[in-house]
């Protein structure tokens, strides 16, 4: 069933992202050439829990996976789409870095990701196109988020923007409801048929999460971990993701900084 938020809920949702935004950025400010995972994990813990929250992938066990997931943070390097787990792995010079990070506060929860390139040169150009592209279908989807649209609008705006750039994305994986629970009714496709699906209403929160890859030979599988979602070697794969209310005064962004 889909929950709808009221006014003060989707405010204690805000808080919640704010949350979240500072574990991403306490994460991205550790990424560099050396550095484990598990330091990047460790970080966004500290902040979570110094802001009274609590980690929301921390222990979290959809159907799909084996095992309970075993950090705060997901990390996921060059061809790992999303779900890496942040252990021991140092990361190099031009990585292609995603950090995915969830928490809940007072009862509501913020889920929010980011991709970046680790050290101090910039990223080759099929880094930087293919995050560039990502962050554009993020911004469209976002933009698609008004009373009165539907559902199937999100995914078009994600899906046109992959085919433009001539990337791959994940399948059968995309955003979702958020709310009390990380994840919530509905399911929101990467893909869709402009004009089709449920009406989007003010209350309604979403995280809208494209996920791109760049190369490769279109094989996705998952990793021996068992969570950890992977293009083929070679690959570049990036997530980026926002929680975005529906409000009657346009889209709201709950996430950001």
């Amino acid at each position: 069933m889909v929950e709808i938020k009221t006014n003060g809920e989707i405010d204690a949702m805000r808080e919640a992202g704010r949350v979240v935004a500072r574990a991403l950025a306490a994460a991205r400010s550790l990424a560099a050439p050396g550095v484990r995972l598990s330091e990047l994990d460790d970080a966004a813990h500290t902040v979570i829990r110094e802001s009274g929250a609590t980690p929301a992938f921390l222990g979290y066990r959809p159907h799909f996976a084996p095992t309970p997931f075993p950090g705060v943070i997901c990390a996921s390097v060059n061809h790992v789409i999303v779900h890496g787990i942040p252990g021991k792995q140092r990361l190099r010079e031009g990585d292609l870095l995603g950090i995915d990070c969830g928490a809940h506060l007072d009862g509501w929860t913020g889920d929010s990701a980011i991709t970046i390139t680790v050290g101090s040169a910039p990223g080759s150009p099929t880094d930087t196109a293919v995050i560039a592209a990502a962050e554009d279908a993020l911004r469209a989807a976002t933009k698609a988020m008004v009373p009165g649209g539907r559902l199937g609008d999100i995914g078009h705006a994600v899906q046109r923007t992959a085919a433009a750039g001539g990337y791959e994305m994940l399948e059968d994986f995309g955003g979702h409801g958020i709310g009390r629970r990380m994840h919530e009714d509905p399911n929101v496709p990467n893909r869709g048929r402009p004009g089709r699906g449920m009406t989007l209403r003010h209350g309604l929160v979403l995280a809208i999460e494209p996920m791109f890859i760049a190369g490769g030979d279109g094989r996705q599988y998952t990793a021996s971990d068992g969570w950890s979602l992977c293009a083929a070697p070679g690959a570049r794969a990036v997530h980026v993701e926002h929680t975005v209310a529906v409000t009657d005064d346009g889209p709201r962004v709950l996430t950001l900084p």
